[in-house]
């Protein structure tokens, strides 16, 4: 399994478009070879390095989405609709939707992490990725990561 995007490539600077120094909409996303059995889909999207990448202290959340349907491939840029049956959790602002790449200092490292789950989760309230992880706990069949990177002020 693999996920990518076309705005920018694995290890690749995130463009500011799809960060808080732009207009903050999600990066266009493709995944591809999603392994027999699979019945949804989650992401989530986080950064390592907060506050500072030299001394890291947390990972903050930047989008949680979950029962994602097998069939969708992608999610387009800026995606205002998501697919019929997606859910979204609670990112680290305490709000849903995505937030993008906004570090305070230094150049952090956004991590996309796709997983292939065995069953379609039942609704959760509100889940933050830790709720969603624990949910998921068992039922992961692959994960796949593509890494963005980006510092304020990157072009």
């Amino acid at each position: 399994m693999q996920i990518y995007s076309s705005a920018f490539a694995s290890n690749g600077i995130i463009p500011r478009q799809y960060t808080c120094e732009g207009t903050d909409l999600s990066p266009p996303l493709r995944w591809v070879n999603l392994p027999a059995g699979t019945q949804s889909l989650a992401l989530i999207v986080e950064d390592p390095d907060a506050p500072d990448p030299a001394a890291p202290q947390r990972i903050w959340v930047h989008w949680v989405l979950y029962d994602i349907p097998p069939h969708v491939q992608d999610l387009p840029a800026g995606v205002q609709t998501l697919p019929p049956g997606t859910r979204e959790g609670i990112n680290d602002w305490r709000r849903s939707g995505y937030g993008g790449p906004c570090p305070p200092i230094g150049r952090h490292r956004y991590f996309f992490r796709l997983y292939a789950l065995d069953t379609v989760l039942p609704a959760l309230q509100d889940p933050d990725k830790d709720s969603l992880q624990a949910a998921m706990r068992g039922h992961v069949l692959a994960e796949a990561t593509l890494i963005g990177r980006y510092a304020k002020g990157d072009r």
